[in-house]
């Protein structure tokens, strides 16, 4: 049990912390539902990108789903062999894709036809020869938010069956690329199986229609999305997942990569914020709270809900309020018309899963520091990124004064 009253008195608050221990559970669960394959688990480092938390699932032989040439930085940096990182996202840089390049990473994940002749291209140039892969589109509706739905056509991911087909067969031809994977992520939050299935056997059959044109195919990549549990959400099974690739793939011998970033930290991360006060007017109470939306801004952005507790809860009766920070615009809220007692000026409230972006897309808008990030490892907490100060956000602005 994490006493996070003590939490608070050592750290102050907002503060985000960590049960390493639960991601450690959360990433051998899903390496054994794969262990009857070649299977890779590349965690996407977008969820959580701490270098902390990349150094503990680098330990534990996890590769990284990489979005930019810095969380492939990072990924190095922690140790995380590098044939075992992908370099994803779908607009990159020609010094970003030369850097990958250099750096020689196990594939870059195309996401455009344009994007393929420009890392062809940068290969050339460097007398190199670029290992891709190209994320596709399945069309496959994946029952989620519209803002982290991917793997639809109105969506700005990946391209559709033929083109990839075109893609395969123009890089397979190139004196410097050599497709080596094929990459699918149909969104993220899924929480019922059959979208993963469908989008399973799309892919499966692209991948024999490449194999049977003498591509050779190494790598089939799933991709992530893994729901969660944030309120009453039904997860899916491991098992059941696992055994759906397994079916679509059967008589293909390919390394199976999945790229979890939600599953393996959501559910261990907490956000804890100390109660300013209390006001109300005749329609509303707000309990106004020192974290912001620019500390966790999936409330305001996804009208997202988290689990939260109040740890000084008491005896008053449950009545309807917002929860909010100080931040100067309306969207600024945590909860929204929730029931909980009467607070005073201190009381410590805990938001749940929140390890997963939360602290990566949080923000110094209204020049306000990033809260601290702390591990609690076997029952003893460590800080691993100290509280941002002034002095922190001013270092690149004050030489131009």
């Amino acid at each position: 049990m994490i006493n996070f009253k003590e939490l608070c008195d050592k750290y102050d608050t907002p503060l985000y912390v960590y049960d390493f221990n639960q991601i450690t559970k959360k990433y051998n669960n899903l390496k054994d539902a794969f262990k009857a394959r070649k299977s890779m688990i590349c965690y996407a480092l977008k969820a959580n990108s701490n270098l902390s938390v990349l150094k503990h699932l680098a330990n534990l032989g996890a590769g990284c789903d990489c979005v930019s040439i810095g969380e492939v930085k990072r990924a190095l940096m922690v140790g995380i062999d590098k044939y075992k990182i992908i370099y994803s996202g779908v607009g990159k840089k020609d010094l970003e894709i030369q850097e990958a390049l250099q750096k020689d990473i196990l594939m870059i994940n195309l996401e455009s036809e344009e994007e393929m002749k420009r890392v062809e291209t940068i290969a050339k140039k460097l007398n190199k020869n670029a290992r891709i892969s190209i994320r596709v589109n399945p069309n496959i509706d994946p029952k989620t938010h519209p803002y982290i739905s991917t793997g639809l056509h109105e969506n700005k991911f990946g391209v559709d069956i033929d083109s990839a087909k075109k893609m395969y067969l123009y890089a397979n031809k190139s004196q410097n690329l050599t497709p080596i994977g094929m990459h699918y992520h149909i969104g993220s939050q899924i929480v019922e199986t059959l979208p993963f299935k469908e989008a399973a056997i799309v892919m499966a059959n692209l991948l024999k229609s490449l194999k049977s044109a003498n591509i050779d195919i190494k790598f089939f990549d799933i991709g992530g999305g893994i729901g969660i549990k944030y309120k009453d959400e039904r997860t899916i099974s491991l098992y059941e997942y696992a055994q759906n690739i397994f079916e679509a793939l059967s008589g293909e011998d390919v390394t199976i990569v999945c790229e979890p970033g939600r599953y393996m930290v959501g559910n261990c991360g907490y956000l804890l914020t100390k109660v300013l006060y209390e006001k109300s007017n005749d329609k509303k109470r707000f309990v106004i709270v020192d974290a912001a939306m620019n500390d966790l801004i999936r409330p305001s952005l996804y009208q997202a809900y988290h689990d939260f507790e109040l740890l000084d809860d008491n005896d008053e009766e449950k009545s309807f309020a917002d929860i909010v920070g100080p931040i100067c615009e309306s969207g600024d809220f945590l909860a929204k018309n929730i029931q909980i007692p009467k607070t005073k000026h201190d009381d410590l409230i805990v938001f749940k899963s929140a390890g997963a972006y939360g602290f990566t897309m949080s923000s110094n808008y209204n020049t306000r520091t990033k809260a601290a990030e702390v591990a609690i490892v076997d029952g003893i907490d460590r800080l691993i990124r100290g509280r941002e100060t002034f002095e922190n956000l001013i270092e690149l602005e004050k030489d131009f004064i």
